[in-house]
């Protein structure tokens, strides 16, 4: 009893799928269908008859094909947990050079708005994922479509057959009854291997991504090394210069009130001393925001042991020995923890975090995850400080993810491929 109740089931389920498949993968050819019969109708009488049908073929194939993939690749998931990359090109940022121009991985326009209206055009028309859509389109109806049909025109005949009273019909009727039954588990299957097959992004395809996504890390890192130059030059020019010409001033005036006043010039001395300490202070804590001296002397543990004592925080770091990485990749990971932490204090609210640091399984890795007691909430946003984040980690082919339901707790993980020293 329970083998017949499980067969059912599967009969059931089956069925149910292959309907599914049916109506996603014979959706383009019941647009070339009514196109024909809009033809037809229309007759030969009208010269233009045949300009309505194309234009219906043309407009519904392009806008139902990407559609159409999407869904098969949402059931092929669901269905048999089988993941398929769409390799559809993603847009990458749009960022304002130094010029004034935006550039949005194509080309240079004079307004954001502009940059990005041709970067959605010149994406969706110029995707190599288009021509696999349209190929996928035209075969899955003759293979998945055609398979998965076989139960349902079993119903069909079924259901045709039992409403007739001559023998015949009502023998067609059972045997459509017993296809059905027999092939409904089976029948939709054959959408996943046909999915593998002509789904999956071609090499090319990969290839061209991968141009893309390097161009736009390319621009971005131009971006942000030009916004990092103008700031050490802004903390100079109103920082240690300033304080550095009125220390030459005052030495100036001092040699000057050496024989004349010289307690106003010793008083002058005094304060170009400070002023030299307070310039020297300032050139080490700019030093220290370019390159922290003891991320260069004693790593990336003890560098990051070091931060977490000197934030407000209850920080506790947990590391898997002593890593040694290239300079850039321990510099990219020092100020993303730094700058999680301060997301911490500043808008998680949080009292207590914990930083851990590890290699992946084959050493080919390094994984930092930042957890904090904050309220959550935390979001990667358009130009926010974990959207950037997350773009100078890529530059390295690294990954951010940001895990923070409402209330918390809110953990990072931090994943940058490198080969440890």
């Amino acid at each position: 009893m329970h083998q017949v109740r499980s067969w059912v089931a599967s009969a059931a389920v089956g069925f149910v799928r292959a309907c599914v498949v049916v109506a996603v993968t014979m959706l383009v050819p019941a647009v070339w269908a009514a196109a024909v019969a809009l033809g037809i109708w229309w007759g030969a009488a009208n010269p233009w008859s045949w300009l309505a049908p194309f234009v219906l073929v043309c407009v519904g194939t392009l806008a139902l094909s990407r559609p159409v993939c999407r869904t098969v690749r949402h059931l092929v998931a669901r269905w048999t947990a089988t993941v398929l990359p769409d390799g559809y090109r993603q847009a990458g940022p749009v960022t304002q050079m130094s010029t004034g121009f935006w550039w949005n991985g194509f080309g240079y326009e004079r307004t954001s708005r502009d940059a990005l209206l041709d970067q959605r055009w010149r994406i969706r028309w110029r995707d190599p994922a288009n021509w696999r859509d349209l190929r996928f389109t035209a075969i899955a109806p003759l293979t998945a479509g055609v398979v998965a049909a076989v139960p349902v025109a079993g119903v069909a005949a079924a259901v045709l057959g039992f409403s007739q009273s001559a023998l015949p019909a009502r023998l067609l009727g059972g045997l459509g009854l017993v296809v059905a039954v027999a092939g409904a588990p089976y029948a939709w299957r054959p959408v996943r291997p046909v999915a593998v097959r002509f789904l999956r992004a071609s090499a090319a395809m990969a290839l061209a991504d991968r141009v893309d996504e390097l161009t736009a890390r390319r621009a971005d890192a131009t971006v942000t090394q030009a916004a990092e130059i103008r700031r050490i030059e802004r903390d100079l020019h109103d920082g240690a210069q300033a304080r550095l010409v009125a220390l030459g001033l005052a030495l100036a005036t001092a040699e000057k009130l050496m024989a004349t006043d010289p307690d106003r010039a010793r008083a002058l001395m005094r304060e170009a001393r400070a002023g030299a300490a307070t310039s020297l202070t300032e050139l080490r804590e700019l030093v220290r925001g370019i390159n922290p001296p003891v991320l260069n002397e004693r790593g990336l543990v003890d560098a990051v042991r070091a931060l977490a004592l000197d934030s407000p925080l209850e920080a506790e770091v947990g590391a898997d020995g002593q890593l040694r990485l290239d300079p850039p990749v321990e510099s990219a990971v020092y100020f993303g923890i730094a700058e999680l932490l301060t997301n911490a204090v500043k808008h998680a609210r949080a009292s207590r975090a914990r930083i851990s640091l590890a290699r992946d399984a084959g050493d080919t890795a390094v994984v930092v995850e930042v957890e904090d007691d904050g309220r959550g909430g935390a979001e990667v946003r358009a130009g926010g400080g974990l959207a950037g984040l997350r773009r100078r980690l890529a530059v390295f082919d690294g990954t951010l993810e940001v895990t923070s339901p409402a209330g918390g707790p809110t953990r990072v993980r931090m994943v940058v491929p490198c080969a440890s020293l």
